[in-house]
Formats: structure tokens, sequence, C-alpha cells
């Protein structure tokens, strides 16, 4: 290459010509902001908003809207956005040559979670802090850390089960110990224990839906609890006796 004359030429011109490029670019950006060329005139929401309101976005965005099309810290933006109770995801962009669009993924919540603290569940199996903007019904979940993303998937494949039966889940919970419990809307408890290689959790829910036409008692009515802990049956509790009796199965 050092006996190629036009070759060590034409490589000069092309480092001359980046540096030129990367002098403008810095000239262009450190002028508009000593010069304040380049002013941001407007910031836009892409997005249709159900729960976030405008207001909220623009108090979040207040202070840090500073500078010029050019010098808006975009990340900080994001982030202050991103802080507000129903937004799951904020994404903005430069859009030349005075503008700041934005896009804006809100939380679509499918439960509450835990014991009342606040918090509900995304889509997504997500926890997050907000509080609900109307009276919109929505089971509640609980569970250790970490666990609500499985605790809804579980909930959905409880409630299809219950369906037949004409029944809705209204909370389902998991224990510290991975133990699962259902309490219906007329307030019954279904207890179904731990999941198990020879008695699967499905296995013992499905048994529920079976029987349940026939667990009323003529004495005793529905019970409020039902316990399907059980290998081979399944124990009842009725309210006013509040005595078990263990059914066996055929």
């Amino acid at each position: 290459m050092w006996h190629k004359p036009h070759l060590l030429k034409a490589i000069a011109d092309l480092l001359f010509l980046a540096a030129g490029a990367a002098l403008l670019v810095a000239a262009v950006v450190w002028g508009s902001s000593r010069l304040r060329l380049f002013p941001l005139a407007e910031v836009q929401v892409m997005s249709e908003l159900r729960v976030v309101q405008r207001q909220q976005m623009e108090e979040a965005m207040a202070d840090l809207l500073r500078g010029n099309f050019f010098t808006v810290d975009l990340e900080a933006l994001r982030r202050a956005l991103e802080e507000l109770p129903w937004v799951r995801r904020a994404e903005l962009w430069r859009k030349w040559p005075s503008r700041i669009e934005v896009r804006i993924e809100e939380h679509k919540a499918a439960a509450h979670w835990g014991d009342g603290n606040g918090e509900l569940v995304n889509t997504f199996g997500e926890v997050f802090a907000a509080s609900l903007p109307d009276e919109q019904r929505l089971p509640r979940l609980s569970g250790p850390g970490g666990t609500a993303r499985e605790v809804l998937r579980r909930y959905g494949e409880f409630a299809e089960l219950l369906k037949p039966a004409r029944l809705q889940p209204a909370q389902l919970s998991l224990s510290a110990r991975l133990a699962w419990a259902v309490r219906l809307e007329d307030g019954m408890l279904v207890e179904l224990g731990r999941e198990q290689a020879k008695a699967p959790i499905r296995m013992r829910l499905q048994r529920f839906v079976d029987h349940y036409p026939n667990m009323a008692d003529a004495r005793h009515g529905r019970p409020v609890a039902v316990d399907m802990r059980y290998p081979n049956g399944f124990a009842l509790r009725f309210a006013a006796s509040a005595v078990q009796e263990v059914k066996g199965m055929r």
C-alpha cells in the first residue's frame, strides 16, 4: 500500500472528509445551543390515551423540555413519563424540524394484586401501582413476590375449567408454601393445595367441577369451603354446623 500514492491520497481524503463532517455536526449543535436556533415548537402524543391524562404528561415533562430540538434529553423525558402510574412504556422521536413525537403504551389492568395496597396486575403479568379510574370489577390475585405472571396464567386456566359449572373465580391465591386456593364469586373457598405429579391441580379442580352439582346438603345447603387436597376425595365445610364430611371417590 505504501508504494501506491493514489491509494494513500484517497484514504487521506476520506479521513479529512470524516473529520470535516464531525466538526460540522459539532458546530451545528454548539451553535444551536448558543444562538437558540432550532427551537422546540411542539410535543405531539401519537397514541390514543384511555387512562393517562395529558395534564399528567405535561407536568412530568415540564422541567425537562429545556434546550432545543437537538439538545432536549429524550431519555430523561422517557424515564419521567414511565414513572406515571398507568404508563407501561414510552417512546420518543425527534421529528424535523421542531417536533417531538411521543408514543405511550398504557397498562391494561387484569386483576388486583395483593391485599389491597393499591397494586394491580396488567395483562403481561406485571405488577404496577395505580388506582382504577372507575368501578371496574377485577379479580384479586395474590402470591409471593415474582409470581404474578404465573398466578395470572393459572387464573385464566382455572376460569376456563370452571365455566361448565357456570362458576367464576373472584380470588386466586398462592401461599408461601406454593399451595393454591380459589374463592368463587358466591364466596365459596376451594382449597387445591400444592402441585403434585400424581394429582395435578387441574385434575383436582376438574374433580370439583364434576361433583359441584351434588355438593349441596339438604340440611346445610351449599358448603362454604371445599377441600380438594385429598388424593381420592374431598371435604366439605358448612357454615351452620362447621362439620366436615369427607366423601370418597368411586
